[in-house]
């Protein structure tokens, strides 16, 4: 029984040691990243405040003036959908080439692989952290309070997190293998883009096409995301449950195809 107890004990040891690892590599990583992607910036982490405002109001004048889109409040519906859909789209790119990117580690060293299209998505993750400086700024010019549902906010972090780590792990495993993944990656995350109600409100889509957008996990979390910020609404335990199927179900099928796929990376990168 002692024999068993102290086997158990050195095996609790090594996976908390690993884990230690693993977390301060990841670290590293977007320390990294944050400090390249800055490095001969002049503005620096100003940027992804400014980013989205200059967005914001690009598409405010075009498609509220020229096409007369009459939706309430439409610079914060306009910048909640952008900035999230932003956080989505950047981290699945950046996750999809995290491999090849570091392939000298990968060939140099044992490490785990899942740390680097981890890495690309945390890192996306400050950045939008940043960006939400530019959503709270408008709040404030347009003199709105958010309600005590701003606190689910963490919450739909986490579904849009695990969904874009299950994508980027399925496109990194796949970029090693097949170049075209980040070309045709390109075409889907603008069609997606258009396909989701951004800019435009899901009233004016025809019927068969509101019922598609029931399939598109980026409209529910842009709908949770003004639901709680910009409506004041609750979200249904409905609603959690659907964001959470899309978020778990993408992310098992993201993990089956990279561990799959994993042990033939050295061959490739």
């Amino acid at each position: 029984a002692r024999m068993r107890y102290n086997t158990l004990t050195m095996e609790k040891s090594a996976v908390q040691t690993s884990l230690a690892r693993d977390w301060f590599t990841i670290t590293s990583l977007v320390s990294r990243d944050f400090k390249i992607k800055y490095r001969r910036s002049l503005l620096g982490v100003l940027w992804s405040v400014l980013n989205p405002l200059l967005m914001m109001v690009v598409l405010t004048l075009v498609f509220s003036n020229f096409l007369r889109f009459n939706i309430e409040h439409y610079p914060i519906y306009l910048i909640l959908g952008n900035t999230l859909f932003a956080f989505m789209a950047e981290s699945t790119q950046s996750a999809m080439g995290s491999i090849g990117e570091n392939a000298s580690l990968i060939k140099k060293i044992r490490i785990h692989k899942l740390i680097f299209p981890f890495e690309k998505v945390l890192f996306q993750l400050v950045n939008f952290a940043i960006s939400l400086i530019a959503v709270a700024m408008v709040f404030i010019y347009f003199r709105i309070v958010p309600t005590f549902n701003i606190l689910f906010l963490p919450l739909l972090l986490v579904y849009v997190t695990v969904f874009s780590a299950g994508l980027g792990m399925a496109l990194s495993a796949l970029s090693v293998f097949f170049q075209d993944v980040c070309h045709l990656w390109t075409v889907v995350i603008t069609a997606w883009t258009y396909a989701t109600p951004l800019f435009y409100s899901i009233d004016l889509l025809p019927a068969w096409m509101r019922t598609a957008e029931l399939y598109n996990p980026m409209y529910h979390y842009v709908t949770y995301f003004r639901d709680i910020a910009l409506y004041g609404n609750t979200p249904t335990l409905t609603t959690n449950l659907v964001c959470a199927g899309f978020a778990l179900v993408t992310f098992a099928v993201g993990l089956l195809i990279f561990k799959k796929t994993e042990h033939k990376f050295v061959l490739y990168v």
